[in-house]
């Protein structure tokens, strides 16, 4: 079965976007960028909320073609526009375009049928208001989340309305030379209890 992978930038005190959606304090340099490729070479598919949908065709597919386009830009590009995307939301409902599925209703139905077909990983990227539905119904399967080192006071929260206990193991830490930290958290198969020692 296929991944669910989440991947998302934080402050430490937990947001993930200043109150209007601001992301002007998220540090992503070369470092990140080429680490950040290695684990999108993993998935096929692209999940997204609208807003980041949108925002992301705004850019992305010709983003590789421009005269000043970097490294990281043309590989981007190259991966963006070959693989599947999913879009999360109700008023895009209908909405035909190339290569992207709509998933307006039967959220987990429907995200368990996409982890039943073969292939890669599909991941998430941003998208809070989505990934909170994914994660109020444990859709996601891996969480890699990269922690600025930064507290922004107020905005939207990583984490939100999660009303059960979700054990988590700590695969991977990575540290970046812009103070950035990587945590890779894989949803755990059993659900007991951490052993108190």
């Amino acid at each position: 079965m296929r991944k669910l992978v989440l991947f998302m930038h934080a402050s430490l005190d937990g947001f993930v976007a200043g109150p209007n959606g601001e992301m002007d304090w998220i540090n992503v340099d070369d470092q990140l960028f080429d680490y950040g490729g290695k684990l999108t070479d993993q998935a096929d598919t692209a999940l997204y909320g609208r807003v980041t949908y949108q925002m992301m065709e705004s850019y992305w597919p010709t983003a590789g073609d421009q005269p000043n386009a970097s490294k990281h830009d043309i590989q981007h590009a190259r991966w963006y526009n070959r693989v599947a995307k999913v879009v999360v939301s109700k008023s895009m409902k209908g909405s035909n375009m190339a290569n992207t599925q709509i998933v307006a209703d039967n959220l987990s139905e429907e995200i368990q049928k996409l982890k039943q077909q073969p292939g890669k990983n599909i991941v998430i990227f941003g998208s809070p208001t989505a990934s909170h539905s994914l994660m109020q119904h444990h859709l996601i399967d891996d969480y890699w989340l990269f922690v600025n080192p930064i507290l922004i006071g107020t905005g939207i929260p990583l984490f939100k309305n999660i009303n059960d206990k979700v054990n988590l193991n700590l695969v991977e830490t990575k540290v970046f030379s812009s103070g950035v930290i990587g945590l890779h958290y894989e949803k755990s198969r059993t659900n007991k209890s951490i052993d108190k020692k």
